[in-house]
């Protein structure tokens, strides 16, 4: 087991590898790049050019300057000084300066030149910054991309954690009553109820809820919106928990709803499947009551699959993000990061979000075999043939 581990980390790497160079080979051929992000944003403002989030270095403000003190530049576009300068700020290009230049490197000065990055070095060169954990500043909020994405970790381990765990708590249960009670009033009624709610997007129940539960038409017994509520650092720990809890029970019911139906039949399914076993009739003979019989042989057969499985689950729910989720209750978490960076093609971001949690899912695979063995030590992957 040891050696098949080992065979699985050292995959990790090409495995990552590939996924970065395809989608840093894809952004190539999208059109409208972070230079013309920037350039769409200032052309015809004028002054605007001295606030440039994040800046473009003393050299592009005092050609911003410069700019706006000889009028509106609209209509001429902007300095090709400052775009360079943009360039090299991004990494696209560098100063290459004369041999013997002492002076510091600048696109104005007459012994420098602009020299454009072609894309095979600038992947490479960005891999190994990523290969130190490097993931460099985004492009428009002059903040590192690691520190971004912490800053948004709470909405997204709060829809992820709670969404998986209730997922669990009730999913299992029912689907295993549905089992035994397989044919009954209550498994047809309960399929109903489940196939009506993965029917439902989960965008159009989450507007419901709002307007039942959130004071849309009905009842206000919810806030409309955020993760806490005003005040919350003066509250004791109790009131603080109390309004947190407030606060993420619409979206995490939103969020829950498709994973549940599915959860829920899939453990009936596999429920059915081991009751139908010989092995089960044999406990039955033996007198067996039918708890023992269901928790003490079909439970860890059945569950094989479901329990295994919860480390993609809580990395799909938790890093994939739902991006209408948090824009309907107004939460600023990764989902919404990740549709802002690619609309305003802020790659650093794109790319260093795609790369970290890359390797946090390639790395959650290896602990959901792990899992397979823990939940039965017959299965060996080292034997596979």
């Amino acid at each position: 087991m040891g050696a098949y581990i080992l065979r699985r980390f050292l995959l990790i790497f090409p495995t990552l590898f590939g996924i970065m160079l395809i989608n840093f080979a894809l952004t190539q051929f999208v059109p409208g790049g972070p230079i013309e992000q920037v350039a769409a944003r200032l052309e015809g403002q004028g002054d605007a050019l001295e606030s440039v989030s994040g800046g473009a270095g003393d050299a592009g403000q005092d050609q911003g300057q410069v700019a706006a003190d000889e009028g509106y530049i609209g209509a001429r576009g902007l300095p090709p000084e400052f775009l360079a300068q943009l360039e090299v700020q991004f990494g696209f290009a560098r100063i290459v300066c004369a041999e013997g230049f002492t002076g510091k490197p600048s696109i104005t000065a007459p012994e420098c030149r602009k020299e454009v990055i072609p894309p095979a070095e600038r992947f490479f060169i960005m891999m190994g910054n990523y290969l130190r954990f490097d993931f460099g500043q985004s492009y428009f909020r002059s903040i590192d991309v690691m520190d971004l994405v912490i800053e948004k970790l709470p909405v997204s381990i709060t829809l992820g954690l709670w969404s998986t765990l209730i997922a669990y708590f009730i999913s299992i249960p029912m689907g295993i009553r549905k089992a035994v009670k397989d044919g009954s009033s209550f498994d047809t009624w309960t399929s109903g109820a489940i196939i009506v709610g993965y029917a439902i997007p989960g965008f159009l129940f989450a507007i419901l809820l709002l307007v039942l539960f959130s004071g849309g038409s009905y009842f206000r017994l919810f806030p409309l919106r955020g993760l806490t509520s005003d005040g919350w650092e003066d509250l004791s720990w109790w009131g603080k928990a109390v309004d947190y809890l407030w606060h993420i029970t619409l979206p995490v019911v939103a969020s829950t709803i498709s994973s549940f139906a599915t959860l829920t039949l899939l453990t009936k399914n596999s429920f059915l499947e081991e009751i139908k076993k010989q092995y089960v009739m044999t406990a039955r003979a033996k007198g067996l009551t039918e708890s023992r019989v269901l928790y003490g042989h079909v439970f860890r057969n059945a569950m094989l699959i479901v329990i295994a499985g919860f480390p993609a689950l809580f990395v799909s729910v938790f890093f994939g993000g739902s991006l209408i989720i948090e824009t309907i209750f107004s939460l600023d978490g990764l989902g919404q990061l990740g549709f802002k960076a690619a609309v305003e093609r802020d790659y650093p971001v794109i790319f260093g979000t795609l790369f970290f949690f890359g390797l946090i899912g390639l790395v959650m695979g290896i602990i959901s075999d792990l899992m397979y063995v823990w939940v039965d030590p017959r299965i060996d992957f080292a034997k596979r043939g």
